[in-house]
């Protein structure tokens, strides 16, 4: 599965509780996948009857519906928030992206996939949880890169709303610059990353091994082609070209993607509503003012909950709007 640091028939298990209060209801659905079913977990309060539902689309690389990846992300943020969300009476679906953890039978290779790809999957998995649930549409929840897929999915049939969370605002390339520039000790590496940027924004492939060993990870031949893919949009024009609810939340310790992205996307939609979280960190954990190393820390503290101020933001917006 691509490692980029940003960063479809029902089929249910029988359901099983889960010890939280108030009482929700968990279980395992599908929706069809290229090869093998694409799979996720429906998290109900116990009378879901009128509960809002919420999609959770997973951020970059190989992260999976509780938002853990192998590379060290163990802090999971998307199965909390589920949690609470169902704690204030709000039902979610949380996903495996196609190739990624329990959906990595549904395609040969997890990096040949294009954000239109994700996109289908997310409108699949829309209609999926609205027949499941019996809502009348369902609220597209978009974390780091996953704020791109809900963008692209945005204008499907039963889509209630946007929420953007910890999104990029500014074209990826931007982004990528951005950070490669905020540390000293890259100086070395920027030109060849420019070089390298620069070719993929053009649609060109690029030798990674000619370049050094600091960049090769981020430019791996087979992240290339959904590389040049995700580098061709623009997260603010996306947003501006859809007219339905939107919630931009941004936490202020967040390392990897910026208050400016937030902005970029409250401007080219000021009709949506931008919420600006003091201490939040990209894991949606609240760390407060603290150094790098120990913000990072926290991707590796499950037992650390999500920020009370996302939970209560988001289940604030979809009960007035729902």
């Amino acid at each position: 599965m691509h490692r980029i640091t940003l960063g479809a028939a029902i089929a249910g298990a029988m359901a099983v509780s889960v010890a939280l209060s108030p009482p929700v209801m968990a279980r395992e659905i599908t929706v069809p996948g290229p090869l093998a079913p694409l799979r996720g977990t429906l998290l109900q309060p116990a009378t879901p009857a009128s509960a809002p539902v919420v999609l959770i689309l997973p951020g970059s690389g190989p992260t999976d519906r509780d938002g853990n990846n192998p590379l060290g992300v163990k802090a999971a943020p998307y199965r909390l928030l589920a949690e609470a969300l169902a704690a204030r009476g709000i039902a979610s679906v949380r996903i495996d992206k196609r190739g990624v953890a329990e959906s990595q039978a549904a395609v040969a290779d997890g990096n040949a996939v294009t954000l239109a790809d994700y996109g289908a999957d997310a409108r699949a998995w829309a209609e999926a949880a609205r027949r499941e649930t019996g809502a009348g549409c369902v609220w597209l929840l978009g974390h780091s890169e996953g704020g791109l897929i809900a963008l692209s999915a945005a204008d499907g049939p039963g889509i209630c709303g946007v929420i953007l969370v910890a999104a990029a605002g500014r074209p990826f390339g931007t982004i990528i610059r951005e950070q490669l520039h905020a540390n000293p000790a890259n100086a070395p590496l920027l030109a060849q990353a420019e070089a390298a940027l620069s070719s993929l924004e053009k649609g060109e492939r690029v030798e990674a091994s000619g370049l050094h060993p600091a960049l090769q990870g981020l430019f791996n031949p087979a992240v290339q082609g959904y590389l040049i893919d995700l580098l061709q949009h623009d997260p603010a024009k996306m947003a501006q070209g859809n007219s339905r609810p939107m919630l931009i939340v941004q936490g202020l310790s967040d390392i990897q993607v910026s208050q400016a992205d937030a902005r970029a996307l409250a401007a080219a939609r000021p009709d949506a509503r931008l919420v600006l979280i003091a201490g939040m960190n990209h894991v949606l954990k609240q760390v407060g003012d603290v150094d790098r190393a120990a913000n990072l820390a926290s991707y590796a503290n499950p037992s650390l909950p999500v920020d009370a101020t996302l939970v209560s933001t988001i289940a604030a917006f979809v009960a007035v709007q729902n």
